[in-house]
């Protein structure tokens, strides 16, 4: 009998100290949201669109087939508040489950929403609330509203917010020209001492109402599509500018951001003769005060191979490699020095100078900070250096185009 008695105060302690389901979910009581719309509406009122996921129809592709009735894998839903908290909670009123954001991977923000008030305001709402995670990724609607983007159906990626995600991040490995940034990425550069920072555009290609209907996703060829556009410049929280092509490019190679990009090299008198396909590379920013004036240094290596070339030319010449690479360093150079100068020209220190600053002369940089961004970065001087390096040139080093040449 003695032993038992522990045995019973084991037993009934454990059984206090089991949390048991108390706070369990049952999924089909939630709402799962995929993607969030931000917007503001003209009398002053936040917009928001959800995205929520049919999980019957994602798992089983679209309900019916001969003449049955098809659903679409994702439903919209939309509500207004005066802040996100409010919106939210009154979108409750439409919808007949909880609204579930543990596993939203997107935030859209309007543009027009973006410019006139800016995004620092909402997304406090965003990191108190502790079920929406950070780490999910921000983009800008690019001329166009957040509600337009979160309502486009998507052909081949059944959820369109991660039609979304897998844009920007195959881009920024193949192209070059967007980056992938979270809501964490936009705090950090807001909270930086220039208050400055970038984010991806995202556009929706043709009609609107018809890219938020079945059709659209039934074409073979879509007449509605949604595409990585720009890159936003964001400056105390407003967006100030929008940057396309090489300027964005030039931005991701000075964020040491790229992961794989494609340049075009002239060679003689043909334009764009020679394609030239990144494997490594590397940025480091540097800073230097003399006699109280900063100045900056950029040295970016990369090494790539030979993608193409569309004229014959002898790359078993050791003379030849050189000037090919001395022709990469050149249009890294100039793209880099554009980003530069455009950023300057906007008063915006995406790039981190003023931070570069700060670490390597922390004391010169207490009486440089209250007239960096209006003094100082728009007139500091940019060394920029290239290193480029050509290390493979795929199966073959003589190109077929010089057999055809010499035939002729």
């Amino acid at each position: 009998m003695n032993r038992k008695v522990p045995f019973l105060l084991l037993l009934m302690t454990m059984a206090l100290l089991l949390s048991g389901c108390w706070s369990k979910k049952e999924l089909t009581d939630l709402a799962i949201v995929a993607a969030l719309g931000v917007d503001k509406t003209e009398d002053g009122k936040y917009a928001i669109t959800l995205q929520i996921i049919n999980p019957g129809n994602v798992a089983g592709g679209m309900r019916g087939g001969g003449g049955g009735t098809q659903s679409p894998p994702v439903t919209i839903y939309s509500a207004t508040g005066d802040n996100l908290v409010e919106a939210s909670r009154h979108a409750s009123s439409k919808i007949s489950r909880r609204l579930y954001y543990a596993h939203a991977n997107l935030v859209v923000v309007g543009e027009s929403l973006a410019r006139e008030e800016g995004v620092a305001t909402f997304i406090d709402a965003i990191d108190r609330d502790h079920e929406f995670r950070i780490t999910t990724t921000m983009v800008i609607a690019n001329h166009s509203s957040a509600a337009e983007l979160v309502q486009a159906l998507t052909p081949v990626d059944k959820i369109p917010a991660n039609k979304v995600l897998k844009t920007l991040e195959f881009s920024q490995r193949k192209w070059g020209e967007t980056i992938k940034t979270s809501i964490q990425d936009v705090m950090k550069g807001l909270q930086s001492p220039d208050e400055t920072t970038v984010v991806s555009g995202f556009r929706l290609v043709g009609n609107p109402k018809h890219a938020s209907q079945l059709e659209n996703i039934q074409e073979s060829e879509p007449e509605s599509t949604l595409e990585a556009s720009g890159i936003a410049i964001l400056k105390e929280g407003k967006l100030v500018d929008w940057w396309y092509g090489k300027t964005a490019r030039g931005t991701v190679w000075t964020l040491d951001k790229i992961q794989g990009t494609a340049i075009n090299i002239d060679w003689k008198e043909k334009k764009e003769a020679i394609a030239y396909q990144t494997i490594r590379q590397k940025t480091n920013v540097s800073a230097h005060v003399k006699n109280g004036a900063p100045h900056l240094s950029i040295h970016t290596r990369v090494e790539g191979s030979i993608g193409e070339m569309n004229v014959p030319v002898d790359i078993t010449n050791v003379k030849v490699i050189s000037k090919m690479e001395e022709e990469v360093e050149k249009e890294v150079k100039k793209e880099i020095r554009t980003a530069v100068v455009e950023a300057q020209k906007n008063k915006a220190d995406i790039f981190g100078f003023g931070e570069a600053i700060h670490r390597s002369h922390p004391s010169e940089w207490k009486k440089i900070k209250p007239m960096w961004n209006d003094v100082y970065f728009p007139e500091i001087k940019v060394d920029i250096t290239v290193e480029a390096y050509i290390r493979r040139a795929g199966l073959r080093n003589k190109s077929f185009l010089s057999s055809l040449n010499d035939d002729q």
